[in-house]
């Protein structure tokens, strides 16, 4: 109580002899400067009781402004409380992409560019799934009829376990300018608790062929049909892989390595376009920002670049766009192999080194197969041979070169099969018709 409204650090003590003085104060660096002044008793004590009743008084007062201040704050946010409006919560919220990639890019993003929830007309889908269409590793996807309009979706149902493969697909989709003819078009995303059962659903539109994996199985293709699906294909990967710089109305869209590129990933519409889908691997690549941190052995074993196996990858942007373009090249090689030309029996359908290791390897079958023998899925010498197909050949093997540097670009690989395509006269842009005119069916399809 002695230290209570003392400015300066003052001894009073009659004497010193002890060889040390002691005072005491209560202000900011009230100490610096201490002094001794003795003084008399009696105007000692008289001061000392001053003192101790104007600091009682000043303590006395503090309690009661704090108290007051305090029941104030709670009578203030009571009524907040009381008459603020209920949100009514349908679907969850993804993490607004301001939050997660603002402070990289250094870039303002409008608040109406990512939105953190679905529109009116989003929020009231009213769906019914039908049947199962497809399962996968992080969930299965449903055949789902949206009952407010009569169209079908696509439903990919997520366990509670893979919430983060959830978030990390709607994160991708929601990037800005991903609304692209060769990209899966995202419509909506749901939570959904059925007897304390949860799920995520993520909705997307449906397309009656399925995945490419599923269509090679019963499908064979015209050297235009592989042309087509290859050309699309690359410009999905492309769009994927590009950087595109804010411009009028458009924003900022960040590279994207898929890190899962292969045959069931890849949806073919209609008219065989192809689109690109499941994201829940996905890495956004900032500017200006370490990515030491992935874990990088990921994605389908079957599918994954020697580096990947071998567990020697460099942690640039361009590694990883690179390790996609060899599962690019492992799917072109599944394309050519069901290619119908010159009349030919065309061989059964085969996963890349399914002949070689099984449908089910290892990664040290792999890492020895790949690695080690630099093994790849075999071309046959007719493709090679024929003028229609020589440049798949080329264009497979530069994709699957074990030095990634040497791989052709998702751009490149376009262009190639553009301007092939125009040499033999096939008209890749206009495959419109009916597939029951245009695709063949495999003699010894189930």
């Amino acid at each position: 109580m002695d230290c209570n409204g003392q400015s300066t650090c003052v001894d009073k003590s009659e004497s010193h002899n002890s060889g040390s003085l002691y005072c005491c104060c209560k202000n900011d660096l009230c100490n610096k400067n201490f002094y001794w002044q003795p003084t008399l008793a009696p105007t000692t004590i008289v001061n000392v009781k001053k003192t101790n009743a104007f600091s009682s008084r000043n303590i006395e007062k503090l309690r009661c402004l704090i108290f007051t201040l305090s029941l104030s704050v709670l009578i203030v946010l009571k009524i907040i409380f009381l008459t603020r409006k209920p949100k009514r919560i349908l679907y969850d919220e993804v993490p607004s992409l301001k939050q997660s990639s603002e402070s990289a890019l250094n870039l303002e993003f409008p608040s109406n560019l990512v939105p953190c929830s679905l529109s009116t007309e989003e929020k009231f889908l009213s769906l019914q799934l039908i049947e199962i269409k497809a399962r996968g590793r992080f969930g299965a996807v449903w055949k789902a009829l949206n009952k407010n309009k009569s169209e079908i979706l696509a439903v990919k149902v997520f366990p509670l376990k893979e919430k983060q493969s959830w978030l990390t697909e709607q994160e991708i989709y929601k990037l800005p300018q991903m609304n692209h003819d060769n990209i899966l078009q995202f419509i909506a995303a749901e939570k959904h608790v059925v007897d304390q059962n949860v799920e995520y659903w993520l909705i997307t539109a449906f397309h009656e062929l399925g995945s490419l994996h599923d269509f090679l199985k019963l499908h064979t293709l015209s050297l235009e049909q592989l042309s087509y699906i290859t050309y699309t294909t690359a410009k999905g990967v492309m769009h994927l892989h590009e950087e595109i710089q804010p411009e009028k109305l458009q924003y900022y869209k960040p590279v994207i390595a898929h890190r899962d590129l292969k045959s069931n990933n890849i949806i073919l519409k209609s008219d065989l376009t192809a689109c690109i889908a499941d994201f829940g691997l996905a890495v956004i690549f900032y500017p200006f920002k370490s990515y030491g941190d992935i874990y990088a052995q990921v994605g389908t074993r079957r599918y994954m670049a020697p580096e990947v196996l071998d567990g020697a990858i460099n942690f640039t942007t361009e590694s990883f766009l690179r390790i996609d373009m060899y599962a690019f090249g492992l799917v072109l090689w599944e394309l050519v192999s069901r290619c119908l030309f010159n009349q030919e029996s065309v061989q059964d359908y085969k996963l890349p080194f399914e002949e070689e290791v099984g449908l089910n390897p290892s990664i040290e079958k792999l890492k020895e197969l790949v690695v080690h023998k630099k093994g790849r899925p075999v071309i046959n010498n007719a493709w090679k041979q024929h003028p229609g197909l020589s440049l798949f050949c080329d264009t497979i093997a530069d994709l699957w070169d074990s030095d990634a540097e040497a791989r052709l670009s998702a751009c490149c690989v376009a262009e190639r099969i553009s301007s092939h395509s125009r040499t033999l006269s096939l008209k890749i842009h206009s495959i419109q018709h009916s597939l029951s005119s245009t695709v063949h069916f495999s003699t010894n399809a189930v």
